[in-house]
């Protein structure tokens, strides 16, 4: 056996220990978006695979026996590239996700199918707005540069950003509420801009704009072809054959 798992979220971290301490061989791919990715205790690679075809040559290269697609639910492209890669020569794939976030009592959502929807949706006035989406898609934010907007990203860009109006901290969560209800009373954010990541680490912000009556922009998940999906390592060592009863 030797698991390839797709990772660079907190589901694929709380993975790799959970092969490692079973010495079950597994390599972890990071994409490389991140200057300082987290240390794993199995081997780690870093850097796209150059489409559906070399995820494959990979798998086959590496004698990979089991997939993991542990990459974040808007990571689309590489989600796809793992569907069609594992069909390709038959290697067994399973996504570890998260279970996507739900508007409770009191959350001012307004849903956007996708991240252009979520662009057109800001025409107007000006507004304090929290852009909680990473920063692969703030480019398309340049499209309504009226706004003052606050990024809070784990790098500092290294390239000037195409907002005219912009305030940067530069932070890795997991958040608590305290600190993302403080956070969005200092920039007095009027607007939150989030994807729909899931999970518990990143929806502190959520809570802090429900509690502080602030509306929020929810971008759906992009859509994927059907496969096997888990939200709990457990699922992952089941369906690996092995039992859950270490800790890790």
């Amino acid at each position: 056996m030797k698991v390839l798992i797709l990772g660079g979220t907190s589901e694929a971290n709380t993975l790799a220990p959970a092969l490692a301490v079973r010495n079950i061989p597994a390599v972890y791919s990071y994409a490389g978006r991140v200057s300082n990715p987290k240390p794993q205790p199995v081997p780690v690679r870093t850097g796209g695979f150059g489409g559906t075809q070399g995820l494959a040559d990979f798998l086959r290269r590496e004698n990979i026996t089991h997939l993991v697609d542990a990459t974040h639910p808007f990571a689309q492209q590489m989600s796809l590239n793992a569907v069609a890669a594992a069909a390709e020569i038959g290697t067994p794939l399973l996504a570890l996700t998260r279970s996507a976030w739900k508007p409770e009592p009191g959350d001012q959502w307004q849903r956007m199918p996708t991240m252009e929807a979520a662009v057109a949706s800001l025409r107007g006035k000006q507004q304090r707005v929290m852009l909680a989406i990473g920063r692969m898609h703030l480019d398309e934010f340049a499209a309504q540069p009226q706004h003052h907007y606050l990024l809070r990203l784990v790098d500092q860009p290294l390239e000037p950003l195409p907002l005219p109006h912009r305030t940067i901290v530069v932070d890795r969560g997991p958040f608590t509420v305290e600190e993302d209800r403080a956070l969005l009373q200092r920039h007095r954010i009027e607007l939150v801009v989030s994807k729909n990541a899931g999970g518990e680490g990143a929806a502190a912000k959520l809570v802090a704009a429900r509690e502080l009556g602030i509306p929020v922009l929810m971008i759906d998940r992009p859509l994927l072809p059907p496969r096997d999906e888990v939200h709990h390592v457990e699922r992952v060592l089941q369906w690996l054959g092995h039992d859950t009863d270490l800790g890790v």
